[in-house]
């Protein structure tokens, strides 16, 4: 059986299902009553009124009620919904055992301690009937489920039948008052309602349970004998069946499935529905199930092909007709859980194969007739086979996976195998993965495996699988486990994971490459960037075979096939946005009921501000997001209608980002920030309203803020009268004197008598002047950009024509020349204004003197700057768009280009997982000239940061701002031609560090070079093979020249420098000299070798050839005097780190950019020859062009 659900508590003692919902009671020996959902997993309820053990629940069948009873000898009745105890029985005289509600009448049967059983008619709340017999506990009693009978088990090791047919008269058709006296006396006397039909004998020990059949004339009973006993009844007599034997302990509860023929047993209390089974222990419960909920069945185009009880059924989901194929297999030949598992389908062939778990795992091939259904309930000849699982991979072929050996065999439809093949991980499962391939499942990884080939294709990390669904196009798969999704390509490329927290059931894809899935209460979407939102509630799991627009089609445990209307709205907008179909969005948003907190989040957060500010009301969140949009506009209008301080302080400074001068005015005039006010007019020139702001000031007594409008406007003459007023008469002195006020100063020091202060006579005094503004008054320049989609198709929706009347009316541009600031009188506290006024036009009433206030006239609130810019030319922020160097990240996998884009941690990864390269040190010179060879630095004024350019492949001036090329290369394929004939010439010239420097040179710019034709690929491998055979061959010159001491090692590396494949002219000079010292070691052969090879290669140099002949006459038939590790007639390799000889059929490992061989225990050591990648590591190769994608 297969564990559901499982709790840990106290000690269960009763358990009861719920009728229509996934909900079980649960009673504890604590008292407690939980009330859970196993499908979810969570605790709903708990009830505590009883005191002591509660040994018996039960659920109402259509009323929202349960009973319990419990050793208080109190029954109670409950309401759920209410969450409390409705009513309690009194009559029982010990512990209750079992309680149960009657099907079809208000009656209640109980079972106690007390020797007695009684029924209760819990609508009147009175005991209707007394049970009397037993001379024991009574263990348990239960209403047959559809005749007038009670069963009942006692500990007198009797089950004795009830006929209960009066009791139904008496209730169903009331009786005169005579009848009603003598039923007022049952509780007493006993009565005749109930009569023992039958009591069966035959346990040698208490009886524990005994329950009906749900429709045939049977009783089962289970007791402390550990036996569990069939009985049969007829109307007059009933006797013993059969005795089952097997327990260990006492059988402490038996009971009939309710459709199969299984009786189920065991020595705690059980509850059984449909295809659940619940048991209590000592810690708290467990849910199983006995056999598989979900159906095994196979899509295939229009057709749906399932398994439903005995029957392969086809369902075609055009015209949803449902119609019976072919039986599959016996009644009862099926035993608990072995049903259908997998199914498989080949259309061409018209053959399903049918996987379960009889005998550890088998499958059975059916091969389904051309014409069609058919209704016979022969069971056709099916071929079988064990393995774990099978699927069909080819028109008339299938898989079968034997998880001993780890061997995938293939089979025809004559179950002959055809091939089979060692798959590449340890597989407990295999999966259909297109034509010829099997997608293989470890415990934390899936890979597909090409049988043909046998080659692994893809490979991906994922936790356990348990269903794998391809696309309809084979191009994407999801792959689902217990509360996890996992989507990728079909070369198992990642793509995004998405997590729940219960558990996913099943899923399909539809036709716009959503992935529409199932958990147990959700039908959700999953979008192809792992956004994932829920599309409906449902009321039971369900398992989707088809998504087809709003419809899908799916079925239910029961293997009934429902169509399901969704709303797909939602799902189809954001996919829109995703793909960028603006018209799409556009289209929608204008005739769908899009809207909620969800939608507009999701638009806020993918960085659609602009189109979420469309479905939204509250003027706070469309403030948000229009500030975040770029609207001004609209946040003005949010601003003002909130008209709160925060809200105009924020809009001030978007404003001021934007260079919207006029708004940051406005804002700060709101906001009564006068501070701010003065120096936005001091950076914009504005002269005329800086002088205004100084009269403010004074009206307020604001003594700082008119030194500060005083400095900003270089009015030396008024800061000095300001500092003189303040009582800071010294300032006010040094102040005069500084700036030349020579009569001012005067008076001052007349003032200050003896406290004059002293003034610096060497320094010579400077001005503080205000600096001149870059531009005076007005906005800043502002970018005029064409109006995105969004904002001239959606700014109309919702506007009345009076609203668009009163725009045009109030025009076009921001603020007015006055200054809007509100009540200024308001701001002066506790002072009357027109009193400051009069008091100074009355000391001098010159017009020449005092204070012009009539020049201050505030104009009314309604003046208020409107962002009304006609819509041909209105301002809308633009995106900041992709960095170049960024694009070039994205398109790109050559590593050469990540470098110049200045990315080189990618460029970096791309090198290790391409060549094997783990030492980056030869290569940071390299990654800096890329990318300052592909970038340009553009100086623009000391007060703006340089703005880098990137420098593009190919540029025109008529080119598409959209389409970007690739960057400008410094290095190219032909300056390494150029390289290497200086390589070449110092190699001749004998200057061998330098030419070693520039071999090396060469393989370490060749892993960033990017050429365009495959051929030049072709040129660059051959490239690296050169220069490897030269720096091995000069380091081992070098290596030769450092072992002085040792004579034949100096032989040996002069005799493997031979075998390097080198240029014509470097190999007879590497000849020569190998010759000469082994002639001279006293090796005659092996330098008569040397001089027979110099002479094969026609030396055009006439001392060569001589010298050659003359050493191979001179040798003539001498032996060496010395044993070398060189064997020419053997072919070798040199080894790049110890340089010692391997020979062919001797192991090796390589490097995965220049190839050198190396002996085995180098694995894992840097490669001595390019000096860059790691021995031995894995690499795919090199890749230097964008042809090689091709």
């Amino acid at each position: 059986m297969l564990t559901k659900f499982e709790t840990k508590s106290s000690r269960v003692k009763g358990l009861s299902f719920h009728t229509k919902r996934p909900w079980i009671l649960a009673s504890l020996h604590s008292g407690v009553i939980q009330l859970w959902d196993y499908r979810m997993g969570t605790l709903i309820d708990r009830f505590d009124e009883h005191e002591g053990p509660v040994r018996g629940v039960h659920f109402h069948n259509s009323q929202p009620l349960f009973v319990s009873g419990g050793d208080d000898y109190k029954i109670k009745v409950w309401n759920y919904k209410m969450h409390r105890c409705l009513f309690t029985l009194l009559g029982h005289l010990d512990y209750i055992r079992t309680v149960q509600f009657h099907n079809e009448y208000p009656w209640i049967v109980s079972s106690s301690d007390d020797q007695t059983i009684r029924i209760w008619n819990w609508q009147s709340r009175t005991c209707v009937s007394v049970l009397t017999g037993h001379n024991h506990y009574v263990m348990c009693a239960s209403f047959h489920p559809k005749e007038d009978l009670v069963v009942s088990a006692s500990l007198d090791q009797t089950v004795r039948v009830w006929d209960i047919g009066a009791l139904r008269k008496k209730t169903v058709s009331p009786a005169d008052d005579i009848l009603r006296l003598s039923q007022m006396n049952t509780d007493l006397f006993g009565g005749i309602d109930a009569v023992v039909k039958y009591v069966l004998e035959g346990h040698d020990r208490g009886v524990n349970w005994a329950s009906f059949h749900p429709s045939l004339p049977l009783i089962v009973s289970g007791a402390d004998d550990r036996q569990v006993k069939l009985w049969r009844m007829n109307d007059t007599k009933a006797w013993e069946v059969d005795t089952l034997r097997g327990h260990m302990n006492n059988v402490s509860c038996v009971m009939f499935h309710a459709k199969q023929d299984i009786i189920v047993s065991n020595s705690e209390d059980k509850s059984i529905q449909m295809n659940l089974l619940a048991a209590g222990h000592d810690s708290g419960m467990i849910v199983f199930k006995l056999e598989r909920e979900r159906p095994a069945f196979s899509v295939s185009g229009d057709s749906l092909y399932y398994v439903k009880d005995r029957f392969l059924r086809l369902f075609e989901f055009s015209s949803q007709k449902d119609s019976q194929v072919i039986p599959i297999r016996r009644p009862g030949s099926v035993s608990l859980n072995q049903g259908p598992r997998t199914l498989s389908y080949s259309p061409t062939e018209k053959a399903v194969l049918i996987c379960s778990d009889v005998d550890g795992g088998s499958y059975e091939l059916y091969l389904v007739s051309k014409d069609g259904v058919g209704r016979g309930d022969a069971v056709l000849d099916a071929k079988k086979g064990t393995g774990g699982s099978a699927v069909f991979i080819a028109r008339n072929r299938f898989a079968v996976l034997d998880k001993i050996t780890n061997h995938v065999s293939v089979k025809n439809l004559k179950n002959e195998i055809v091939k089979k093949s060692l798959l590449p991980i340890a597989t407990d499962v295999i999966f259909y993965a297109g034509t010829g391939n099997v997608l293989c499942r470890a415990e934390d990884r899936v890979v597909i495996f090409d049988l043909q080939q046998r080659l692994v294709l893809g490979e991906l990390m994922t936790p356990s699988v348990k269903y794998v669904i391809w696309s309809n196009d084979m191009e994407n798969v999801a792959f689902l486990s217990k509360h996890a999704i996992i989507i990728a390509n079909k070369k198992l490329v990642h793509r995004c994971t998405l997590h729940e927290t219960i558990r996913v059931k099943n899923g399909a894809w539809d036709d716009n490459g959503v992935f529409i899935y199932t958990t147990l209460n959700h039908i959700k979407y999953c979008l192809p960037n792992g956004d994932s939102g829920i599309i409906r509630t449902l009321d039971v799991p369900i398992y989707i075979t088809k998504v087809s627009g709003n419809s899908v089609f799916c079925l239910d445990r029961d293997g009934k096939n429902r169509v399901i209307s969704v709303d797909a709205t939602e799902y189809i907008f954001k996919l829109a946005l995703i793909r960028k179909k603006y018209d799409h969005v556009m289209s929608m948003i204008r005739n769908s009921q899009l809207c909620g907190q969800a939608v507009i989040s999701y638009l806020q957060q993918k960085g659609f501000p602009e189109v979420a500010l469309h479905f939204v009301k509250d003027e706070k969140t469309r403030f948000n997001l229009a500030l975040e949009s770029g609207n001004i506009q609209v946040a003005v209008a949010s601003a003002k209608e909130i008209d709160e301080k925060d809200y105009w302080y924020r809009l001030g400074i978007e404003a001021l980002r934007q260079g919207n001068t006029s708004i940051v005015e406005y804002a700060y005039q709101k906001t009564k920030n006068f501070e701010r006010l003065s120096f936005l007019y001091l950076v914009t020139g504005n002269m005329e309203k800086l002088a205004k702001m100084l009269k403010i000031a004074e009206v307020k007594n604001d003594i700082m803020g008119q030194f500060h409008n005083a400095l900003y406007l270089g009015d030396v003459e008024e800061r000095v009268k300001i500092l003189e007023n303040a009582g800071q008469l010294p300032l006010a002195f040094v102040t005069a004197s500084v700036h030349g006020l020579v009569e001012t100063a005067d008076r001052l020091a007349a003032d200050l008598g003896d406290s004059v202060p002293s003034l610096p006579q060497d320094k010579v005094p400077s001005l503080l002047m205000p600096p001149k503004p870059l531009m005076c008054s007005g906005d800043w320049p502002l970018l005029r950009v064409m109006r995105g989609i969004f904002e001239g198709g959606l700014d109309t929706m919702g506007r009345t024509h009076e609203e668009e009347e009163d725009e045009d009316a109030i025009g076009a541009e921001w603020g007015d020349d006055d200054l809007d600031i509100g009540d200024v009188g308001g701001v002066v506290q506790n002072g009357d204004m027109d009193a400051i006024v009069d008091g100074e036009e009355g000391e001098d009433n010159d017009d020449e003197g005092g204070w012009d206030l009539e020049d201050l006239e505030l104009p009314p609130d309604v003046d208020t700057p409107k962002a009304a810019v006609n819509a041909r030319s209105q301002f809308v922020t633009p995106t900041p768009g992709v960095p170049v160097s960024q694009i070039w990240t994205q398109k790109s996998s050559l590593a050469g280009e990540h470098a110049a884009a200045g990315n080189f941690d990618t460029a970096a990864c791309l090198l290790n997982r391409q060549l094997g390269i783990n030492n980056f040190g030869p290569l940071k010179s390299l990654f800096m000239d890329l990318y300052m060879g592909s970038h340009s630095y553009l100086y623009i004024s000391a007060s703006v940061p340089t703005v880098s350019l990137a420098i593009e492949k190919g540029w025109r001036e008529s080119g598409s701002a959209n389409l970007r090329n690739p960057p400008v290369m410094v290095f190219q394929f032909s300056q390494l031609d150029d390289k290497l004939k200086l390589a070449y010439r110092a190699t001749t010239e004998g200057k061998f560090p330098e030419a070693l420097r520039l071999f090396l040179s060469i393989l370490h710019t060749i892993p960033l070079i990017v050429v365009e034709s495959r051929r030049e690929v072709d040129d660059v491998k051959e490239l690296i093979m050169i220069a490897r055979e030269y720096v091995l061959g000069l380091k081992m010159e070098f290596k030769r020249k450092e072992s002085k001491n040792s004579l034949v090692r100096q032989q040996e590396l002069a005799a493997y420098f031979t075998n390097c494949k080198l240029q014509k002219i470097h190999l007879r000079l590497v000849l020569l000299s190998a010759m000469s010292i082994c002639y001279k070691g006293g090796n005659f052969t092996t330098a008569a070798n040397f001089a027979r090879m110099l002479l094969d290669t026609n030396p055009t140099s006439d001392s060569h050839m001589k010298k050659a002949k003359q050493v191979l006459n001179a040798c003539g038939d001498k032996k060496d005097s010395n044993q070398l590790n060189y064997d020419f007639r053997n072919p070798f390799v040199v080894c790049g780190a110890t340089y010692v000889p391997i020979y062919r059929g001797q192991k090796d490992v390589s490097c995965p950019y220049c190839l050198s061989r190396f002996v085995p225990s180098i694995a894992g050591q840097l490669c001595q020859v390019c000096e860059l990648a790691v021995v031995g590591s894995d690499a795919s190769g090199l890749f230097c062009s964008p042809s090689q994608t091709r």
